[in-house]
């Protein structure tokens, strides 16, 4: 018998958007964590704003690791690569995991351009 037990990670899916000073544009984010947790209900995931709102990145970061998350993926719900998701939301991910002992992450690339979003633009044009 191998005395060695296998490890498996547990992920976190943190949802970032930019956070605003409007209540209803805050709120929108955790609707879109309502439809993903419908769609993957075993998955931690958590909705977290990059400034101006709360619950923060490091707030999120701090509810996945407690629900047990040991591995966090960072998604950066925004449309562009722009400085916030490539280069903003990284260093503050960075910056606060990296004081966390056992703790991996990764950023995703943020939406970006896909078919389903074309199909979004011309439902919500109503062609």
């Amino acid at each position: 018998m191998d005395s060695k037990k296998t490890i498996k990670e547990k992920i976190g899916l943190l949802i970032i958007d930019h956070g605003s000073r409007k209540r209803e544009a805050n709120h929108m984010l955790f609707e879109i964590v309502k439809l993903v947790r419908s769609i993957k209900p075993d998955l931690i995931i958590y909705g977290a704003h990059m400034e101006l709102a709360v619950p923060t990145i490091e707030d999120g970061i701090k509810w996945c690791i407690k629900n047990g998350a040991t591995h966090i993926i960072a998604h950066p719900y925004m449309l562009s690569p722009g400085r916030h998701a490539k280069e903003d939301i990284p260093r503050m991910i960075n910056t606060i995991v990296s004081k966390k002992s056992n703790i991996t992450y990764e950023v995703t690339d943020p939406l970006g351009v896909d078919t389903r979003i074309a199909e979004l633009v011309l439902k919500r044009s109503g062609f």
